[in-house]
This record gives C-alpha cells, structure tokens and sequence, in this order.
C-alpha cells in the first residue's frame, strides 16, 4: 500500500521523528553524521538505502531524489541552548543549519521545493545573540517563499518529561491553507511570552511571512515519572546505602526538605537529580538538586557526569537511587519498547537526550503536517475538476463516455 506523505529527515539521530511521524508517512532520505546513531537507524528501520551517512555538508540537492512533502531538520542545539558557550549559528555545530538550508533552496530552484519545512531546536535559539539568530532563521524561510510560525511545545504535555522545544514550521506560499489551521494572534499554551517578544523583534518584512498556528491542546497527560521506571534495569545499578546517603548530604536544605515531604505523601514518589554548582557562602560548590513534581528533568546528552540524571525513589522512609536506565530514557522520549536502543549505555542515553519527543512530533503531524498536504491535495484536485468543466472538448468527452 502506497503511504500518502513522504519527508526527508536531517540530522535523523535515531530516526525518531520517523516514529513520530508513523507509518503513513515514507522516508524518501535521511542523514546524519554520527555513524553510531547511524547504526541504530538501521537497526530499526532498515537497511533499505535512504540513510545517508556524512556531513550534511558533503551533501548536494542530487543526493535527494524526488520531491516530498515535509523536510524534517532537528539541527545540532549546542551552540543555542543555555548550557552552551553562545556562539550561536556561527557556532561549530549550529551552523549545520546553513548547509541544511543550501539544500532546501537547491530543491526550491530544482522545482522540488518541499511543501513543508519544520525546523526543531532549544529554545534558545528565540535569545541567542539578542534574538538575532532566530530573525536569521525566519529570514531564510521568508526569502525562499516560505510563510512560516512556530511554536514551543514542551514534552511534559505527553510524557512525564521537562523538554520545552522550538518548533519553526514554514509552508510554501504558493499552497493553500485551510484558515482553520490558522488564528489570528498569538494563543497559550504554544505561543510563549518569549516567542512573542522574539516575534517583535523580526521587522515587519520578515514578519509580513509571519503564521500564527492554531493547534488545540493536548489532553491531560496520565503518566507519571514512577510509572516508567524499570525495578531491575540491566545496564545500571542501585546505589549503595552509603552512596545514597552521601547523594543525600550534597543536597541544600532545600531539597533535603523535598525528600521529607517526598516520605510522607504515603506513595512512592520519584524524583530527578542533577547536579549543580552554585555559589554560596564557602564558595561554589556543588549539590545535588531534585524535583517531585511527577516529571523528570530534561534529558542532556551525557558529556559528564553531571549531565546524567539520578533517580531518588522514595517510599515512606525507604529511600533509594542510582543512575536513571537506558530504557527509562527512551520511554521518557516516547519511544515504543520494541525500539531496539545501542547496547552501550552512553550511546544509548546520547542517543535519547539528543531526540526529539516521539509523541510531540506525532501531534505535530496530526494538527499540522498532514491537514496542510491534504488540503493541497483537495484543492488541487478541486481545481482541476473546475479546470475540466470549464474546458468545451472535457465537456464532450463526459457526455460522450456517458453513453
């Protein structure tokens, strides 16, 4: 059976937003750089030839047969997000975003443009060097005659996770849109007041492109962070009573009062450390933080040890932790449990604290994706009908097959 809507997928990772797209949708291309994520691309989705394994830059439009309905491009976050060193998309890694675009105006002049272009990345891409890179981004989309929005959808809708996201999606301006899909001004939850102000600052040329998407919100989310953990992981342990205490004593008076609130709300009660260093009176020092609030922290690619997240699972006054697993990532990802994840721990937590949440995308695809190629289809085909009857020889050839 032939899938309706077919995407490229950039920067593909895991190939998660494949998943999230779901089966109606074919991968006609997909790349990434890193060979081990590349591994695990296969082994999920197959070895039919659509991967391609380089640097983005090494591509050409040649690479890219056909033409598709969505271009999908999760580039590289590092240089944007708060964590990183601000270089922004002059940045070693962000600047992946250029070449990624090299080839979407290649396929604009090949005549192969795609319908839909979404673009997925930290927030703080909206601040970084004072809103200039993301008046760059929507630059792009607007001279190469695209009309585009964008929204920030946090994961901690669908899955027991904190993982808020920008997602800038453009549609080509020769293609119509179903006004429904559309409102007027800016509507909570997925218009943020920092994606308002980011908006403001675009100037009105560019802002003249400008989209305010109209997607309803989610149902409320009925997972919790206890409900996706594993009691026997195999590819971490739990920690030692003498580890847990010592977890325990690096901890402000804060968060040792969250851990006694946490034994006594008569549940077990799951909670999300990091580690941070904050200053404080004998200098800066490290402690441990945590949150109760029934989600996890966002997931990080794991660069040090500080960057992987701790569990601490309390139960009256039992309490213990250790190193959040593999497949308590993934599922925190929303990833099915079938998806077969790299056997080595830190390939596998890379790989899911690097993804995009599978069901955010797959809300993306159902309120905006498909509506927008389906409503190009059917006018389309409205108007080649109305084309049709208003021709004098189509009209004799309806009545003549009708005899």
């Amino acid at each position: 059976m032939r899938q309706p809507f077919s995407f490229y997928e950039f920067f593909a990772g895991g190939g998660m937003a494949r998943a999230g797209l779901g089966p109606a949708w074919h991968c006609a291309f997909a790349n990434d750089v890193d060979g081990k994520k590349a591994l695990t691309y296969q082994d999920n989705w197959g070895t039919g030839g659509e991967l391609n394994v380089c640097d983005i830059r090494a591509l050409h439009v040649d690479h890219l047969p056909g033409a598709v309905d969505l271009a999908w491009g999760s580039f590289p976050c590092q240089d944007l997000s708060l964590a990183g060193v601000g270089a922004g998309l002059r940045g070693a890694r962000s600047s992946t975003f250029y070449p990624f675009w090299d080839l979407m105006t290649g396929l604009n002049a090949d005549g192969r443009g795609p319908k839909v272009i979404a673009l997925e990345n930290v927030c703080g891409a909206l601040t970084s060097h004072k809103g200039e890179d993301f008046k760059a981004i929507c630059e792009t989309f607007s001279q190469a005659g695209y009309r585009y929005g964008a929204l920030v959808v946090d994961a901690a809708l669908f899955l027991p996770q904190s993982r808020p996201r920008l997602f800038l999606i453009g549609v080509r301006k020769d293609l119509p849109i179903d006004p429904s899909l559309l409102s007027p001004e800016p509507t909570l939850p997925f218009h943020t007041r920092s994606l308002r102000n980011a908006h403001q600052r675009l100037g009105k040329r560019v802002a003249d492109d400008w989209l305010w998407w109209n997607v309803p919100s989610p149902a409320l989310r009925t997972t919790a962070f206890c409900d996706i953990l594993e009691e026997n992981p195999a590819d971490v342990v739990w920690h030692t009573p003498e580890q847990t205490l010592k977890l325990l004593a690096s901890m402000s008076p804060v968060n040792l009062a969250k851990v006694e609130a946490a034994k006594r709300a008569g549940r077990r009660m799951v909670g999300g450390v990091y580690k941070r260093t904050r200053p404080e009176a004998a200098g800066r020092i490290v402690r441990a933080e945590v949150r109760f609030d029934d989600i996890s922290g966002c997931l990080r690619t794991p660069n040090g040890g500080s960057s992987r997240q701790t569990l601490l699972v309390v139960e009256n006054e039992r309490v213990r932790s250790r190193l959040i697993s593999a497949r308590e990532t993934a599922r925190l990802m929303g990833l099915d449990e079938s998806y077969r994840l790299p056997r080595r721990y830190n390939e596998a937590y890379h790989l899911t604290g690097d993804g995009v949440a599978v069901p955010v995308v797959r809300f993306l695809a159902h309120y905006l994706f498909e509506p927008l190629v389906a409503h190009d289809v059917a006018h389309g085909v409205a108007h080649d009908v109305a084309k049709n009857a208003k021709s004098p020889m189509n009209s004799q050839e309806v009545v003549r097959f009708g005899r």
